[in-house]
């Protein structure tokens, strides 16, 4: 496979079929199936149920909307290793490679507010009152997209000079080997190693304060259990599909061929079909309607009402 490559990062003669190819079109077309219309429902059921009345729902929000985006641009990618031709052009491509690096990001960050948020609810809840709102959960979402749109422009410029200087362009297999994008994939690794540290110790942080506090029935118990499971969820997303592709950018050299970075970034995919197990145990009665969620709370204030009489 090295032998294919020129310093313009171009391949030089077709692609011939191999068994990576064919896993890569498979794995891709399996989350495709899975991943997006999961997170069509998750998305769907966040904005009628619980729309941006709490901060935990809004950056979930933004979460299934990034993982959306992810899987809208697998198709692309399925045809590709299906085939192994792109007849779409390098506008197409560069914005679908972009699609997934924007995913790996947004993804991390939102995730890592999702545990700090649910961290300091549970720590500082009623101090936390005054920032814990929609409206500042809102302007932190936007920075991260402006930010990081803007952080991707000269990543996008760069992909499509590439791309746009191939005579057949190999798309998701081509690899830009510059100082500058040495330095994007150095900083992408130091950013989510940080971004994994916050997790441990909100992960820590949350576990020694739930065992100090007493358990006080089922219902604490259930609580604490969905508590720990969201800090797990979390967890796993980074151990199992952001800390390989991570750990691999760092050791990333000029003379890799590039086929285990592919690969990862096959595994690191796979991560939209996880998110929505974030939702479900981040928020209260994730899979039931608005109006039946306030008439069980209106029935639970009843009931409290007519045992204290």
């Amino acid at each position: 496979m090295c032998s294919n490559w020129t310093n313009s990062s171009c391949i030089t003669a077709d692609l011939e079929p191999s068994n990576r190819y064919l896993a890569s079109a498979v794995v891709y077309g399996l989350v495709l199936a899975v991943g997006l219309p999961l997170n069509t429902l998750s998305l769907w059921i966040l904005l009628r149920s619980h729309g941006f009345r709490s901060p935990c729902a809004v950056l979930m929000v933004n979460l299934a909307v990034s993982d959306m985006l992810l899987a809208l641009s697998l198709p692309l990618r399925v045809y590709f290793y299906a085939t192994l031709k792109w007849p779409f052009g390098a506008a197409t491509c560069t914005a679908a490679l972009m699609l997934f690096r924007v995913n790996i990001r947004t993804s991390s960050i939102f995730i890592t507010l999702i545990s700090v948020d649910r961290m300091i609810a549970l720590v500082f809840p009623l101090r936390s009152r005054s920032l814990r709102t929609p409206g500042c959960a809102l302007k932190c979402c936007a920075v991260v997209w402006i930010l990081l749109t803007t952080l991707c422009i000269p990543e996008i410029r760069r992909l499509y000079d590439a791309l746009k200087g191939c005579p057949k362009i190999p798309c998701f297999e081509i690899q830009v080997h510059s100082k500058s994008s040495h330095v994007v994939s150095i900083s992408q690794a130091i950013f989510l190693l940080i971004l994994l540290l916050v997790n441990i110790v909100s992960t820590v942080v949350v576990v020694i304060v739930l065992r100090k506090r007493p358990s006080a029935g089922a219902a604490k118990v259930n609580n604490k259990m969905n508590v720990i499971m969201i800090f797990i969820v979390n967890m796993l997303v980074f151990v199992i599909f952001f800390m390989p592709f991570t750990l691999h950018l760092l050791t990333y050299t000029e003379d890799d061929c590039g086929e285990s970075l592919l690969a990862l970034v096959c595994l690191a995919s796979v991560n939209c079909c996880l998110d929505p197990l974030i939702y479900y145990f981040s928020l209260d009665s994730f899979w039931q309607d608005k109006g039946k969620r306030q008439t069980e709370a209106g029935t639970h204030s009843l009931s409290r009402s007519m045992e204290r009489s």
